[in-house]
């Protein structure tokens, strides 16, 4: 049995737009491939903290990582320091956040951007810094990582619809369009990774508002969504699941010795 899991976090991405724009992703639901939830996310809806919530289960609140300000590694166990000190093997390409939470904190792009050291907790990582860092860029930095690293693990975090949406809103053709541009992008890559014995989940931090924002409590801040692809999902339509649960169901994918919640009506 395969126990590798891809988790792709579309930034910004709010569960109406994923609905509605990302026809790769929908196409493989109508085959009865992939299967979408809607995930409400925790609050603050802002990145940092989400960051932290999807990757140890920890909801804000308790972690301390309460807005994007914070600058500190993670004080939790975390899916890359679980699959790490389990002899699996890791790697990000995603926004320095997830680095300055995961390995050093606070992030010195020179020393790394690249990074390539067995000690860290992410092992291999491609690390941005920049909002507008293209999404093809940053798909083929995570392939590259893939191919050269064969990581057990490996998360792949784009940044430009949560871009979009920051410049010109939720209800706006560009942000709409980067979504359907992120779905172009995965269909160039997904059915490669599915066929390497990936299971696949895609999902977001937070959704975005027509204030060019997010942070609160209004629905399309909150919503968002999870496609699950891979044959170890139940597939289950009517499977209920939260946030703090995407940790912990990673981690049962990886067959993982954790004390996190899992969402087990998803898992097949």
């Amino acid at each position: 049995m395969n126990n590798k899991v891809i988790l792709v976090v579309l930034d910004g991405l709010n569960y109406q737009v994923a609905r509605d724009c990302m026809g790769y992703l929908n196409g493989l639901i109508e085959q009865q491939s992939a299967t979408l939830y809607s995930l409400q996310c925790e609050l603050p809806s802002m990145s940092r903290p989400l960051y932290e919530c999807l990757l140890t289960g920890v909801r804000p609140v308790d972690s301390g990582i309460v807005n994007n300000q914070i600058v500190r590694l993670s004080h939790f166990d975390s899916i890359f320091s679980l699959a790490k000190s389990q002899g699996k093997t890791t790697a990000a390409a995603a926004y320095h956040w997830v680095s300055e939470l995961y390995n050093r904190a606070p992030f010195d792009a020179v020393r790394d951007r690249f990074t390539h050291d067995e000690s860290l907790n992410i092992q291999h990582g491609c690390f941005y810094h920049w909002d507008h860092y293209p999404d093809e860029a940053l798909f083929l930095d995570a392939e590259h990582l893939r191919l050269r690293h064969q990581p057990d693990f490996l998360l792949i975090h784009p940044m430009n619809i949560d871009d979009a949406g920051h410049k010109f809103g939720l209800d706006s053709r560009q942000y709409r369009n980067s979504a359907r541009h992120a779905d172009v992008i995965l269909a160039n890559y997904l059915q490669g990774w599915i066929d390497d014995g990936y299971q696949v989940m895609v999902t977001s931090d937070h959704g975005m508002n027509n204030d060019l924002s997010h942070g609160g409590i209004l629905a399309e801040e909150r919503q968002v969504p999870l496609f699950v692809i891979g044959e170890h999902f139940s597939h289950h339509a009517d499977a209920t699941l939260a946030q703090t649960e995407i940790c912990g169901t990673v981690c049962e994918l990886l067959r993982l010795e954790h004390d996190k919640p899992v969402a087990q009506q998803v898992l097949a």
